[in-house]
C-alpha cells in the first residue's frame, strides 16, 4: 500500500520504527494520505504476535468530538439550529442552558474539563440524566466567550444536542450520517477483533500494563470511539475537503476557521468548530488528538497540500507529539508537489476593464480577475488589507475572506464602493463622491 517511491518509503518507515522503539510504544500505526487515497502505512510492534495492520482496530478518543461535531454541523445547515442558540433551546434538561452551540463547539464556554464525577476516562459510565443532574452554575470555570478551555463535558451536551434534534442516540446519528457514507465501517463504539490492548507503559522498566475499557455513557461523544487506519485515512481525507457529500465543503472551511487559541503566546495551535487547527512548518493543519487509558491517536489534514498524515498507539503517553509533521515533512523533502500547471482562461470583458490600478485615498491597490470568476482587491506591496470578492445576484460582490469578509463591493462608473470605503482610479480622485473636491497636491 503505497504511491511514494522506495527512499521516502525507507524514510517514513524509519521515522515510525525510531518512534516505537525510543518511546516504548507497543504497537503504532501510522499513514500517509495525498490526493484523496492512502500515499503510505506502516506498522511497528505487535499487535496480537503479529504487526499491526490497516485493520488493526485501537481507541481514537478525542477524534470522537470532531465527528460529533460534523452532524451538529449538518443540524445548522439544515436549519434545525443556529450556532448561537443556546444550548437550552433544544437541551431542556440542562441546567448550563445559556451556554451556545458555537461555544461548546470551540471549547469558548468556560465549561470545566471534566464531569463531577470519579474519572470518567477509567470508569463505568454514568446515564446523561444522572450527568446533567450533576452538572451545575459551579461547573462554569471562565466568562462565556473569554477563552479557549477545553472541555470534555460540552461534548457530552453536543452530544445530547444531537438526541433530542435527531430523535435517536449520536451515535447512531454519527453512524449513519458521517461513518457509513465514507465507507468508515470498521470505526465502532466498542473494540471488535482485531484489535490493539490498551497499554500503560512502566516509566522505570520495560513491562506493561491493561489499561481499562469502560462504556463511557453521558461522555461517549467525547471520546467512544475506535477505528483503524484505513477508516481514519477516510476522514483524513474528508478533513483535507473531499467531503464526499457529507459536508457542504463551506461548512468544513468554517469548521477549520480558528476561534480560540489553546497555547497562549506561540498562537501555533487553535480550535474551530471540533477541530483542533494547528500551523507547523509553514502547513495550516486541521484535524484532532485523541487520548484514553492505553490510546493515542491523531489526524492531520493540510487542504492546501491535499495531503494528511495519521497515527494510533496502544500506549498511555510517552510519544514525541511531533510524529506525523516529521512525516509530512519527509514527504515534502523527497517528493514536493509541482504546481498545477498555469492555463489561461476566457474572461469578461467588462471584468477585464475593472482590473488593475485602484487607490484608497492615497494608497494603491491591485483588482485582479481570479481564474473562477471572482475579484482580488490588495494593496501594492502586500501590507494591508486584502480580501477575495464572489459575484451576487444584483451586480454587487460579496467579500470572502479578510477584512472585508461579508461586506459589500459595488462597482460605479468611476469608482469603486466597499462599504463606504471609496477606490478612484487616481489618488483622491477630484470626481469622486467621497472625499471629492480634494484638486491640489502640492510641495
Amino acid at each position: 500500500m503505497t504511491q511514494v517511491g522506495h527512499a521516502t518509503a525507507r524514510a517514513l518507515l524509519r521515522r515510525l520504527a525510531v518512534e516505537q522503539a525510543e518511546c516504548r510504544v507497543p504497537s503504532l500505526t501510522a499513514a500517509i494520505v495525498r490526493d484523496g487515497r492512502t500515499a503510505w502505512f506502516g506498522g511497528r510492534g505487535r499487535v496480537g504476535g503479529a504487526p499491526p495492520t490497516p485493520a488493526t482496530q485501537y481507541r481514537i478518543g478525542s477524534i470522537t468530538k470532531s465527528m460529533v461535531a460534523v452532524v451538529v454541523m449538518r443540524l445548522r445547515d439544515e436549519g434545525l439550529l443556529r450556532l448561537s442558540d443556546p444550548i437550552g433551546d433544544h437541551v431542556k434538561q440542562t441546567p448550563l442552558g445559556q451556554l451556545t452551540i458555537a461555544q461548546l463547539l470551540s471549547h469558548t464556554a468556560g465549561l470545566t474539563a471534566e464531569p463531577p464525577t470519579t474519572w470518567w476516562e477509567r470508569s463505568p459510565g454514568v446515564p446523561a440524566a444522572d450527568l446533567l443532574e450533576l452538572l451545575g452554575p459551579q461547573d462554569v470555570k471562565h466568562r462565556p466567550g473569554r477563552r479557549f478551555h477545553y472541555s470534555n463535558v460540552g461534548f457530552a451536551l453536543l452530544g445530547e444536542l444531537v438526541a433530542a434534534l435527531r430523535g435517536t442516540s449520536w451515535l447512531s446519528a454519527v453512524r449513519g450520517e458521517v461513518l457509513a457514507p465514507l465507507g468508515m465501517n470498521d470505526t465502532t463504539a466498542r473494540p471488535r477483533a482485531p484489535h490493539a490492548t490498551g497499554y500503560a507503559v512502566h516509566p522505570w522498566a520495560d513491562v506493561v500494563q491493561a489499561e481499562p475499557e469502560h462504556d463511557a455513557e453521558a461522555m461517549a461523544p467525547a471520546g467512544q470511539l475506535w477505528s483503524t487506519t484505513h477508516d481514519l485515512a477516510s476522514w483524513a481525507v474528508f478533513l483535507g475537503g473531499d467531503t464526499g457529500g457529507v459536508l457542504c465543503p463551506g461548512t468544513l472551511e468554517e469548521m477549520r476557521e480558528p476561534v480560540g487559541v489553546d497555547d497562549g503566546d506561540a498562537w501555533t495551535g487553535a480550535f474551530g468548530l471540533g477541530l483542533q487547527l494547528a500551523r507547523s512548518g509553514g502547513r495550516r493543519l486541521a484535524g484532532h488528538s485523541g487520548s484514553m487509558p492505553g490510546f493515542l491517536a491523531t489526524v492531520w489534514a493540510d487542504a492546501g497540500e491535499g495531503m494528511g498524515a495519521l497515527f494510533m498507539a496502544n500506549t498511555t503517553s510517552g510519544m514525541t507529539g511531533t510524529l506525523l509533521t516529521d512525516l509530512l515533512d519527509i514527504v515534502q523533502e523527497y517528493e514536493p508537489r509541482l504546481p498545477d500547471e498555469w492555463q489561461p482562461v476566457a474572461a469578461d470583458p467588462g471584468l477585464l476593464a475593472l482590473t488593475g490600478l485602484w487607490h484608497w485615498g492615497p494608497k494603491p491597490y491591485a483588482l485582479r480577475l481570479l481564474p473562477e470568476g471572482g475579484l482580488s482587491l490588495e494593496p501594492v506591496g502586500g501590507a494591508g488589507r486584502a480580501s477575495r470578492f464572489v459575484p451576487q445576484g444584483d451586480g454587487t460582490w460579496l467579500g470572502l475572506d479578510g477584512y472585508y469578509a461579508g461586506e459589500t463591493l459595488r462597482v460605479a462608473a468611476d469608482h469603486l464602493d466597499l462599504n463606504t470605503f471609496i477606490f478612484t482610479r487616481e489618488p483622491y480622485s477630484p470626481g469622486a463622491p467621497v472625499p471629492g473636491g480634494v484638486r491640489d497636491w502640492h510641495a
